[in-house]
């Protein structure tokens, strides 16, 4: 094998170039002829003092021959990169037949066993699972009709199956994409050629396309998995950005559901419906007005049968007088929890048991507000009375503490004594725990002679006990205690969706700083979602609870692997095949309906 030079003229722009060729010398009927084994291009860099020993790397590889000496990196990776395409373009696929089959021809081989030997190792599970169920929903189909090419289709299934599976930034995503994962021979395709900036190019493309994209998923999920959609939830969470965020109009600093404050934040707004899945979502600003979203969010929402509109289900956050008005102005069912101070339960009221088990005690009372011509659910918790009970004491502990040392502070050398001072002290505190400090009256005695205050005494006021209280509203006459407080659980889903999003997908934190880049990332992630929901949706079907990290990282026990061998007479036999499925492999595949094996088995003989 030699490295052969052969140059071009361009007769457009008359410029003359060169292309590189891996070629060898074989023996034919009318004499030595060369024949070209691959074509390097014109970007083949390595100086021409290392053509020959990059030449006989590749052959070595081929035959399988030991290396008497080790190769510097830059000629090792490339002659394997080489070595892997020759291999490739001269094996055949092998059928899947069994033994029994009539036309099942077996291939035996004389092997030296000692010769064996595994590598290209790629994992091969989880990506089994996620491709299977982007044809179920038929999203690459999508993505054709939406004119991606097919280099690019092939990226954007890639980036949206590395969310699930490796959830990174896009720059690990392409690393694992060529190097870790082998979901590009079930796509029968290379990523090994992927360049990281198609990476991003799919992102923006993705993002163009996301009105239809998710119609189309919303659409296919509701036909596949018989959805009627008479719940719609909506609710919003925020996610924070590395860096200042100054290239992105969207990004400011408000209260982060993470509790970084120190960073700017954007907000995703989800619509799911009743069994979890998304129908619609949308990036608004980092200190958006949770009220202010619902009526883009619902509006014009597509739904199956348009002449019946389904019930929303909101949260405190979101339901205010304004859009409870405009539900009912567009006549809309609705389900919220309310604004409205807590107060007792009626004492006219009649207290039902909506749950009961070994972990949750629910009661509820029905009650007509005459007033607004709503039906309202004053429902009592056992657990969430428990929960805020505790909450509330370690609030009331800490602020005591403050107190005391507050107090101490004037009998100490150099401790605050000045009454300006003092009061300033007591108010920090009362803003510090301001959701406990409204129950104290904090009073401070004054010396006048001195002006420093001499006494300060607090005492608890007695005050309603709402713990684990919650009331719900809705304009829905005919719902029983019951069922209203069935639907206000479906928002469960919704919270499931965004800690999903959060804990297993890589929604947090954003790396980029481009708003475009950083809007790409989140849509991405959504795309993720629809593809794990109806992963989970159809597992639970069959009884399989677990959560998707514990599921992908058993799955990625099963590979692709390439075993060589080199034969009696001299030849290399090479394999690509997956590995056997093992019982917790089949139990995921038997309940999602797949094949055990991955991709095909490849063989080639050089």
């Amino acid at each position: 094998m030699f490295v052969r030079k052969v140059s071009h003229y361009n007769k457009s722009n008359r410029v003359e170039y060169h292309t590189y060729k891996l070629v060898e010398s074989v023996r034919t009927e009318r004499g030595p002829r060369q024949r070209t084994l691959i074509n390097l291009g014109t970007d083949f860099d390595l100086h021409q003092g290392k053509w020959k020993e990059f030449a006989n790397r590749v052959e070595e590889h081929i035959t399988g021959q030991k290396a008497l000496f080790d190769y510097p990196e830059e000629i090792e990776s490339l002659a394997q990169k080489c070595a892997r395409k020759i291999i490739h373009r001269q094996s055949f696929v092998i059928p899947e037949k069994k033994d029994s089959s009539s036309d099942y021809l077996p291939d035996y081989q004389m092997v030296d066993v000692n010769s064996t030997e595994n590598e290209q190792v790629r994992t091969i599970g989880a990506e089994h699972v996620v491709y299977h169920t982007i044809k179920e929903l038929e999203l690459d189909r999508k993505l054709a009709d939406l004119k991606f090419n097919k280099p690019h289709l092939e990226a954007a299934l890639g980036v949206i199956a590395a969310r699930l599976i490796n959830p990174a930034s896009e720059r690990k995503t392409h690393i694992w994409l060529k190097e870790m994962s082998g979901i590009d021979e079930l796509m029968d395709t290379d990523f090994t050629k992927l360049s990281q900036d198609r990476v991003y190019k799919v992102s923006d493309m993705l993002l163009k396309e996301k009105k239809a994209i998710e119609e189309h998923l919303s659409f296919k999920e509701r036909n596949l998995f018989n959805l009627e959609e008479k719940i719609i939830l909506y609710d919003l969470t925020n996610t924070f950005l590395e860096g200042t965020g100054k290239y992105n109009k969207k990004a400011h600093f408000a209260k982060s559901k993470e509790k970084r404050t120190d960073c700017p934040l954007v907000t995703l707004g989800l619509v799911l419906d009743a069994e979890g899945f998304p129908k619609r979502s949308n990036v608004f600003d980092g200190n958006v007005s949770e009220p202010k979203t619902l009526e883009g969010m619902i509006k014009d929402l597509s739904v199956e049968n348009p002449l019946i509109k389904p019930i929303i289900v909101l949260d405190a956050g979101i339901a205010t007088e304004a859009n409870i008005k405009w539900l009912k102005g567009n006549q809309y069912a609705y389900l919220v929890v309310s604004r409205k101070k807590k107060k007792d339960i009626p004492e006219n009221a009649n207290l039902v048991t909506v749950k009961k088990n070994d972990n949750t005690f629910v009661q509820a009372a029905l009650v007509k507000n005459e007033e607004t011509d709503e039906l309202e659910l004053y429902c009592h918790s056992k657990g969430k009375e428990i929960k805020e009970q505790g909450i509330r004491s370690l609030f009331q502990e800490r602020f005591e503490e403050e107190l005391i040392k507050a107090r101490s502070a004037l009998s100490k050398k150099n401790g605050t004594k000045r009454y300006e001072k003092v009061i300033e002290r007591i108010g920090r505190l009362k803003e510090r725990f301001k959701r406990i400090a409204h129950r104290y009256e904090v009073t401070v005695k004054k010396d006048p002679e001195t002006n420093k205050a001499k006494a300060i005494n607090w005492y608890l006021k007695k005050t309603e006990n709402n713990n684990g209280l919650y009331v719900l509203r809705t304009n829905i006459a005919d719902l029983k205690e019951e069922q209203i407080w069935n639907i206000y659980n479906t928002l469960t889903d919704i919270e499931d969706a965004f800690r999903c999003m959060k804990s297993e997908l890589g929604f947090i934190p954003i790396h980029h700083q481009k708003e475009l880049r950083a809007d790409g990332h989140i849509f991405i992630t959504v795309l993720a979602y629809h593809l794990l929901h109806s992963i989970r949706f159809k597992l639970r079907r069959n009884g399989i609870h677990l959560s998707w990290a514990t599921i992908r990282s058993r799955l990625s026990t099963q590979a692709r692997i390439t075993t060589t061998m080199k034969t009696k007479d001299g030849k290399m036999i090479h394999i690509r095949k997956s590995s056997r499925a093992e019982l917790f492999h089949k139990r995921i595949y038997d309940a999602l309906n797949i094949p055990y094996q991955p991709g095909k088995m490849v063989k080639t003989i050089l």
